[in-house]
């Protein structure tokens, strides 16, 4: 009798977890088209009007330009609003918005041909920082940048909104240290990124990412890099902080589970995905440090599953891990993931997604067939 209770409690367990991961994801993907989507957009029109205000013709450009493109990120950063109280939904949405609008448009600013690329993309992205606290002191962020700075304070909304957003959040304070820190990482990642073409700080990035790779972790330095860049982690922990009875135990947790496994499973994704086009413009591809595709599928297949496992000590691991898996399909499902050359690294990391795999695919495959009719409507117009 007992050998036979033994054989049957981690069948309970799973059929209990696989339960548990099926009524979460049908919630969230609800709320979040429900609610949080169409709140996402509300953020984007005022955003693209705001930035049809720059005087700077070259600015309004780029500005208008990385919010069409990067539209993607937007949503994915406002997909941690799924896990806040209803009454906090809005000041999530508001914060990651503006949060991942700021780091898109200066990424964008940071790839633009300048005097001194280190410089540069280190100043840009000091803002955010300031983004993030408002006991952070402004920096005159465009102080290297060749086209001039009349943004008709483009930059400062954005970090105004993010600070206002975050003020609302009840434990926020105890968020702040970690998001810092994430975002310190960002700013290193940026900085030491754009001065790869110099050849006497060509290895800069590499020894900057060793040192910051945690020890005892089985990361290559560009994974560790990868970590780093991500911004998913500063989502996470707004999301957290919209709840008033979060513990310092939890914000650890999730702080150590998107740096680094998530946020390095969520970069080197889109690397994979942006290969071709890096190799067009001579950008930095991080998969390209792989000798092969057989290495990068083990590799990320790997750090899939470090990632799936260091979201479950995380409340609301469930919730989490429905995020993820969206996080997973929506690169998948790129035109890059699907070429032939891409499919052991997709076979690979879906196996490690296992159930919410499926359901997140068809998603986002819909989604972005939805997408494809309506920029093919909008050209027949």
């Amino acid at each position: 009798m007992a050998r036979g209770a033994h054989q049957t409690a981690p069948v309970s367990s799973y059929a209990s977890r696989r339960l548990t991961l099926t009524r979460v994801f049908t919630s969230s993907a609800s709320r979040y088209w429900l609610r949080v989507f169409p709140a996402v957009s509300r953020e984007v029109r005022l955003w693209s009007l705001r930035a049809n205000e720059i005087p700077n013709p070259v600015l309004r450009r780029l500005a208008l330009l990385t919010q069409g493109a990067e539209r993607s990120n937007l949503e994915g950063a406002a997909a941690f609003a799924v896990l806040v109280p209803p009454k906090r939904e809005r000041s999530v949405v508001r914060a990651a918005v503006a949060f991942q609008t700021l780091y898109d448009y200066i990424d964008t600013l940071a790839e633009q041909p300048c005097d001194d690329p280190l410089a540069n993309a280190h100043q840009l992205h000091l803002a955010l920082l300031a983004a993030l606290d408002p006991r952070i002191d402004h920096a005159d962020y465009y102080c290297y940048y060749c086209h001039g700075f009349r943004d008709g304070d483009y930059i400062m909304h954005l970090i105004a909104t993010c600070r206002e957003a975050c003020h609302e959040l009840p434990s926020y304070p105890m968020a702040r240290p970690a998001a810092l820190r994430s975002a310190r990482r960002m700013v290193s990642y940026q900085a030491y990124t754009h001065c790869l073409a110099q050849p006497d700080k060509r290895h800069a990035l590499a020894d900057w990412a060793r040192a910051i790779t945690p020890r005892g972790l089985d990361l290559q330095w560009w994974e560790a890099a990868a970590g780093a860049a991500s911004s998913l982690g500063v989502f996470a922990l707004m999301a957290a902080a919209a709840r008033s009875d979060v513990s310092a135990d939890a914000m650890a947790a999730l702080e150590n589970a998107y740096f680094p496994w998530v946020g390095s499973l969520h970069v080197l994704l889109d690397s994979l995905a942006d290969r071709d086009a890096d190799l067009r413009t001579g950008h930095h591809s991080l998969v390209d440090h792989y000798s092969g595709v057989e290495e990068q599928a083990e590799r990320l297949g790997a750090i899939a599953g470090y990632a799936l496992r260091a979201i479950e000590p995380v409340p609301q691991s469930c919730a989490h891990a429905a995020i993820l898996a969206a996080m997973i399909s929506f690169y998948l499902s790129s035109p890059a993931a699907l070429d032939p050359g891409a499919s052991l690294t997709r076979g690979a990391i879906l196996a490690r997604v296992g159930l919410l795999g499926p359901p997140t695919m068809a998603i986002v495959k819909a989604r972005r067939g939805v997408r494809r009719l309506l920029a093919h409507t909008n050209l027949a117009a």
